[in-house]
C-alpha cells in the first residue's frame, strides 16, 4: 500500500512543475485524495458492498469535484490535473502513467447493460474537457486534444482532435486528410458537399451568362 502511495505522489512530481514538497501534494492535490478515496471505495465493490462505496465515492466528488465510481479500475500512477468536473464511469478500465485534465469525461453512450465505458491504455493523455465515450479502447501512448469528442476505437500511439474525434498523427507521423476514414467527421463530409455543388452551379451560371442573346422575331398570324 505505501508503494502504492509513493508512486501516486511521484506521478503528480513527474506531471506537474508546480508540485513544490511531498507533504503539499498530500494535502492540497485534490487529484490525489480523488483516487485514494476510490481505491477504498473500490474494495468495498469487489466485496459487494455496494451502498458503502457509493457513499465513500460520493464522499470523494463532494470533497474534490471528481466523480469515481467504485467499480472502475484503475491502475497505478493515475495523474488527475486539477481534476473538477472529471466523471469516470462504472466498467471504465484505466492503465498506467494515464494524465487526465480537468473536465475529462469517461463515459458511456446509453443505457445498455455490460461493458459500457472505455478502456484507456497505458501512458494515455486526455486534455481538458475532451469526452470519450463508449465501450471501446483508447491504445497505449495515445493523445486526446482538449475538448475532443472520441466516439471510436483509437489505435496505440495516436493523436486524436475535434469533435467528432479524428486522428491527426499516428506513430509520430502526420496523417493524410485522404485517410480520415477511419473516424468518419459527418459535418466535414456535409460541407465538402455542399461546396462542390455550389462550384458546380456557379459553372452553369458562368456558361449561361457567355452564351449570346437570341432575338426572337414576331410574326404577326393572318386573319381568317
Amino acid at each position: 500500500m505505501f508503494q502504492r502511495i509513493r508512486a501516486d505522489i511521484s506521478a503528480v512530481f513527474d506531471n506537474d512543475p508546480a508540485a513544490r514538497s511531498a507533504i503539499e501534494v498530500m494535502l492540497t492535490y485534490s487529484g490525489l485524495h480523488a483516487i485514494w478515496l476510490h481505491r477504498i471505495a473500490h474494495w468495498f465493490y469487489t466485496c459487494r458492498c455496494f451502498f458503502l462505496a457509493r457513499a465513500i465515492s460520493q464522499f470523494g466528488r463532494f470533497m474534490t469535484g471528481i466523480e469515481i465510481h467504485p467499480g472502475a479500475v484503475i491502475g497505478s500512477r493515475l495523474f488527475i490535473d486539477h481534476g473538477m468536473g472529471v466523471v469516470i464511469g462504472e466498467t471504465c478500465e484505466i492503465g498506467d502513467d494515464v494524465v487526465l485534465f480537468q473536465g475529462v469525461t469517461l463515459g458511456g453512450t446509453g443505457k445498455e447493460k455490460g461493458k459500457r465505458h472505455p478502456t484507456i491504455g497505458s501512458n494515455v493523455v486526455v486534455g481538458s474537457g475532451a469526452k470519450v465515450l463508449g465501450s471501446f479502447k483508447v491504445g497505449d501512448n495515445s493523445r486526446i486534444g482538449a475538448n475532443a469528442v472520441v466516439l471510436q476505437e483509437v489505435p496505440a500511439n495516436c493523436t486524436v482532435v475535434g469533435n467528432p474525434g479524428r486522428i491527426v498523427r499516428r506513430d509520430g507521423m502526420r496523417v493524410n486528410k485522404l485517410n480520415h476514414g477511419d473516424l468518419p467527421d459527418p459535418s466535414s463530409e456535409m460541407f465538402r458537399s455542399l461546396q462542390e455543388q455550389i462550384d458546380e452551379l456557379k459553372a452553369v451560371l458562368s456558361l449561361e451568362r457567355r452564351k449570346p442573346c437570341e432575338v426572337l422575331e414576331y410574326t404577326e398570324e393572318p386573319k381568317r
